[in-house]
């Protein structure tokens, strides 16, 4: 399991066990944070589970692939820490992990 923490828009913190093997998203949506919608169950179909990873934390998670970056694009206000937490899968290595939660999701 990892400790992840989720940064609510209005500054609200949860900080959540996550399994690994499970995906940020799931973590979020098992554990109602809200903010992350997941409109297609982790389908990569859509960018409503859009968070932002905390920069001493982004260079150590998988590089996107290709078809992550196109639905990026259709993200609410995308950053150079953009990911789709359905597309970070959890593992010790992202104990302590944090990510902020966008304002509203695309």
């Amino acid at each position: 399991m990892a400790k992840i923490t989720y940064i609510t828009s209005d500054a609200q913190v949860h900080e959540i066990e996550v399994q690994n093997g499970l995906t940020v998203m799931e973590g979020a949506v098992q554990n109602d944070i809200p903010g992350i919608d997941a409109d297609c169950g982790g389908g990569m179909a859509c960018a409503t589970c859009h968070v932002y990873v905390q920069d001493d934390w982004f260079n150590k998670i998988p590089e996107k692939e290709d078809g992550e970056e196109d639905m990026l694009d259709m993200a609410f206000e995308p950053k150079k820490n953009s990911r789709l937490s359905c597309q970070l899968i959890v593992s010790d290595e992202l104990d302590g992990l944090v990510v902020n939660i966008p304002k509203k999701q695309a």
